[in-house]
């Protein structure tokens, strides 16, 4: 006669359980302390004061908008005032949504290829959206190109403490009319002036089967 081993496993798993409840609840029976314990603020305060640096899902949707809305800026810029003014406008925007200060952010730009695809450096990413690095010859400027209008559609969202990372659909409306649309991830934390900024930066063109 064969023994059915999951049936074995489900006994095992029971006995287990009931083994974990006895040692856990033991000590309260033993000394008659149930519910014993009791928390509540100190004598000279009437309440607890409590410090929460998690990022909530308005600042993270606040910092997707002011991204699109920086791109649209520097575009507009480049178109009335010139290429030295978007750039300048650039820089100090990337210091802003960006984490370089800090050290690395791990930005992969839709439009970059072989050992420049990744822009580890302010340098790298500033070449990227507005050109005229020599060191960046194939960089043309992608916020240079007239856009208008940004969409930012979210798949899903993940907040864990102090980091927040959004994947999702981002469509950029240009000055004709025309949209591309890119996948996107953003991976945001909160620095030491408690303002969210890129860590993580990945995007691409949708994938088209042929």
């Amino acid at each position: 006669m064969h023994t059915n081993p999951f049936k074995q496993l489900q006994v095992n798993l029971s006995v287990t359980a009931a083994t974990i409840a006895l040692l856990v609840t033991a000590p309260s029976i033993a000394h008659g302390q149930v519910n014993s314990t009791t928390t509540k603020p100190s004598s000279s305060n009437s309440k607890t004061s409590v410090v929460n640096i998690s990022i909530t899902e308005a600042e993270v949707l606040a910092a997707q908008k002011a991204w699109g809305e920086a791109l649209v800026s520097i575009s507009t810029t480049y178109d009335e005032k010139g290429i030295a003014a978007a750039r300048t406008l650039a820089d100090n925007i990337i210091d802003k949504a960006y984490a370089y200060q800090s050290g690395l952010v791990l930005f992969k730009p839709t439009l970059t290829t072989g050992d420049q695809t990744f822009r580890t450096t302010h340098k790298g990413a500033l070449s990227y959206f507005v050109g005229g690095d020599s060191s960046f010859p194939k960089d043309t400027g992608f916020a240079l190109k007239g856009w208008r209008k940004v969409e930012i559609r979210n798949a899903g969202i993940f907040i864990l403490g102090n980091t927040a990372t959004t994947m999702g659909n981002v469509s950029i409306t240009d000055k004709t009319g025309k949209v591309t649309t890119v996948d996107k991830t953003w991976q945001f934390i909160r620095g030491g002036d408690g303002k969210l900024r890129i860590i993580v930066h990945h995007s691409s063109l949708p994938y088209s089967p042929k």
